[in-house]
Order: C-alpha cells, then structure tokens, then sequence
C-alpha cells in the first residue's frame, strides 16, 4: 500500500531547523553520488571522470586551446594539461602547434576519441536524466542556477544579485 495512502504514515526524517546542516547533508550526498557514478564510467569506459569531461570539451569546441579547455570544464589549466597527456597517451586526442603562432597549442580528438565518447556512458546515468527531464523547464532552469550559485560559493566567488 502507498505510504501515503496508509492509516498509519511513515514518519519521515525532521529536517533540521538550520538550513545550513541540511544544506551539508545535501551536498554530501551528491559528492557521494559523484563518485559512485565516476568508479561506474571508468569501469564502464576505461576513462576517469575528468579524462571523459575533457575529451567532451574537447568534441564540442574542436581544435581548441587548453585555456578554452580549461574554462570550458571548469578545471585548472595544470588540470587540464595533465588530463590531456593522459588521452594523448591514449591516443584519443592529438596536441600540435599553431601554424600562426608556434606558442600556441591545439588540441582535437582523433578517431578513436570520438569513438570513445560515441561507447561513453551519460555523465549524470539515465535515471538521473529522465526524472530530470519530467521536471517542467523552469524547474530545471532554477535548480540549475541555484547549483551555479553554490558553485560559486564554493570556490569563493561573491553572491551576485
């Protein structure tokens, strides 16, 4: 019978008059939830997490430099460059110098990077992406603003507006 429906509700968990522990307990949750899914694409695809979001900047920007890399995956450029030795090695991407400017370097996915990404699992699992996708779009507008924010708050960037 549905909890809900019952004589007799299951009482449910007080949440905690300071929306800050709630705030904690949420988050962790979700670094939980993070690394249970990271261990499940790397099993899965033989690539971590980060190897897999770069390779995915990668694709969407083209060649594009390891800055543009950088901000596009919101990782450190020391981050990125140790990431992309790490797909080089692997042979799913290739790093080659600007035929403009020698200091710049470029960086594209071979066709075995593209196939990689083609056998990749989602980022985020599929149940996640189908209760989220029956959320209205507003919904999921503010929920992803509100992630944004405390993004930002966590790396210590002053709350706008």
């Amino acid at each position: 019978m549905d909890p809900i429906l019952s004589p007799h509700p299951v009482p449910r968990p007080e949440r905690p008059a300071d929306p800050t522990a709630s705030l904690v307990r949420s988050m962790r949750r979700i670094a939980q939830a993070i690394d249970v899914r990271s261990r499940e694409i790397a099993r899965l695809s033989g690539l971590t997490l980060p190897q897999l979001i770069v390779l995915q900047s990668v694709r969407s920007l083209g060649e594009v430099t390891t800055q543009a890399i950088s901000r596009d995956a919101a990782m450190s450029a020391p981050t990125v460059v140790g990431v992309l030795d790490k797909l080089e090695a692997k042979g799913l991407v290739v790093r080659y110098r600007s035929t403009r400017d020698r200091r710049v370097v470029h960086v594209r996915t071979t066709e075995a990077g593209q196939a990689a990404l083609a056998d990749s699992p989602d980022l985020l699992g599929e149940g996640f992406i189908a209760a989220f996708g029956q959320l209205p779009v507003e919904r999921r507008r503010d929920l992803a603003e509100a992630l944004d924010v405390l993004a930002g708050f966590m790396v210590g960037a002053a709350p706008q507006g």
